[in-house]
């Protein structure tokens, strides 16, 4: 069971219903609930990522996903940016062999890896168009791909910025505060992040390393990092499954930052995915949202604390590995991908997540065939604590080793986009004002 009992009434986990307002006042009051329209681009495995923007200056938001990027506002037409090659054959039921483009993933039956792991959009070169970044296979070249302004339909040229990033979950962040990212990441056998030479972002960036030397603890295929500000000092610091590092001030590139152990997972496992900082209780202080484990079960809010000087945090279970763990009764595993936005517009950052379909197969890692869940989970102050209710967006795509949620249609409220072994998707979300009656209907129940 959890270590904190969320056992809380209606009235109080949904304040939108303000149990202490008249029959009359409810009568005429509207709320909002959340559906989602699914819309599948590709059934081919191509990436375990995806993201938008408007790559051609239509004013419309675009996705991409792998090799491809799809146009706005309907995404039915398709782009090719770098080349597409690669394919499988299968034998049908027919007995005809026939050869399906993609990787190997559920349209064959069997695993498979892209060698797209994670996709993010930015200006590179500053020239107004957003580029394309792609992390690929872990310990391989990150590559950023230049948009052509809409000047031919050939590929667009590539730019390795870093030749070896580790983990499974590196990350666009700003670390160093100066408003342009870094690649978040570690490499041989350190923890830090590369620096581009905003001069000349085509060549190589340059790897700042925040850690000793630890072949073991900072492996090809580990995962689980992240970055915020969490003693509040004004900073971006540097979170992983072990702990936090602390940003020195004025730092000099090459000393070792300060490393504070807290166990934000188990010991022994790969580790997590995207890990969020961000004060979800609304204290002043930043917690630590993060999976426990992308290939088993948990989903924890590490709650910070303040004792005087002293920065620690209380474990506030969301998911574990029964329906029991949760208020809801929610439970799903392989929690490979987190993202943040506030999918309800009430001015609180919610969070996103999903199951990662055949992580390893079909026959491996923990309820590896359960269904391929996507979730957004809606932050709740009830007292001093966040809670989070769930909102199932679907049951048959999942998340990859990232999904991202954005405003792709231009109406305040963040849709999310998807990429993994099941294909490619785009859920917009569809915002809808209700009576009283039908808002009480649409929200999760407690058991």
């Amino acid at each position: 069971m959890p270590k904190r009992a969320l056992l809380y009434s209606m009235c109080t986990l949904i304040p939108f219903l303000a149990c202490a307002a008249t029959k009359k006042q409810e009568s005429w009051r509207k709320f909002t609930i959340n559906i989602f329209q699914k819309q599948t681009l590709t059934d081919k495995f191509w990436a375990e990522g995806a993201h938008y923007s408007d790559f051609d200056h239509d004013g419309k938001t675009d996705v991409v996903v792998g090799p491809f990027w799809y146009s706005g506002p309907d995404f039915k037409t398709r782009h090719e940016y770098y080349a597409a090659t690669n394919s499988f054959e299968v034998k049908g039921s027919d007995g005809i062999t026939r050869t399906i483009p993609g990787f190997t993933g559920e349209l064959s039956g069997k695993n498979g890896y892209s060698n797209n792991f994670l996709t993010y959009t930015y200006d590179f070169n500053g020239d107004g168009w957003m580029d394309i970044l792609v992390f690929g296979w872990p310990g391989k070249e990150t590559i950023w791909y230049e948009n052509p302004k809409n000047k031919g339909r050939g590929h667009w040229t590539a730019h390795v910025v870093w030749d070896e990033t580790d983990n499974e979950s590196p990350q666009l962040k700003d670390v160093t505060g100066d408003g342009k990212p870094e690649l978040l990441c570690h490499a041989r056998g350190f923890l830090g992040y590369v620096e581009l030479d905003w001069s000349d972002p085509t060549k190589p960036g340059e790897m700042r390393k925040i850690s000793n030397f630890d072949k073991q603890r900072y492996f090809r295929y580990k995962h689980g990092y992240g970055a915020g500000d969490i003693n509040g000092d004004g900073r971006i610091d540097i979170v992983e499954r072990d702990g936090w590092w602390e940003q020195p001030k004025n730092w000099d590139k090459t000393s070792i930052w300060k490393f504070h152990a807290v166990p934000f997972g188990p010991e022994n496992e790969k580790g997590g995915a995207q890990m969020l900082v961000y004060d979800f209780d609304q204290d002043g202080y930043n917690d630590v949202l993060t999976s426990l484990n992308g290939h088993g079960w948990g989903l924890s809010l590490f709650k910070q604390i303040r004792d005087g000087i002293f920065i620690m945090f209380d474990e506030q279970p969301i998911l574990g590995s029964t329906a029991a763990d949760n208020e809801y009764g929610v439970v799903f595993s392989q929690i490979h991908a987190l993202d943040l936005a506030d999918m309800d517009q009430d001015g609180v950052m919610d969070v996103v997540a999903g199951k990662r379909f055949w992580a390893h197969g079909p026959g491996k890692d923990e309820d590896p065939d359960g269904p391929a869940v996507l979730y957004w989970f809606q932050t709740k102050k009830v007292r001093r604590d966040a809670v989070f209710i769930p909102h199932r967006i679907d049951d048959n795509s999942g998340v990859g080793t990232q999904v991202t949620a954005g405003d792709l249609n231009g109406d305040g409220f963040p849709d999310v986009v998807v990429g993994n072994k099941k294909g490619a998707f785009v859920f917009m979300n569809q915002a809808k004002k209700v009576g009283r009656k039908e808002f009480e209907a649409a929200q999760p129940q407690p058991r």
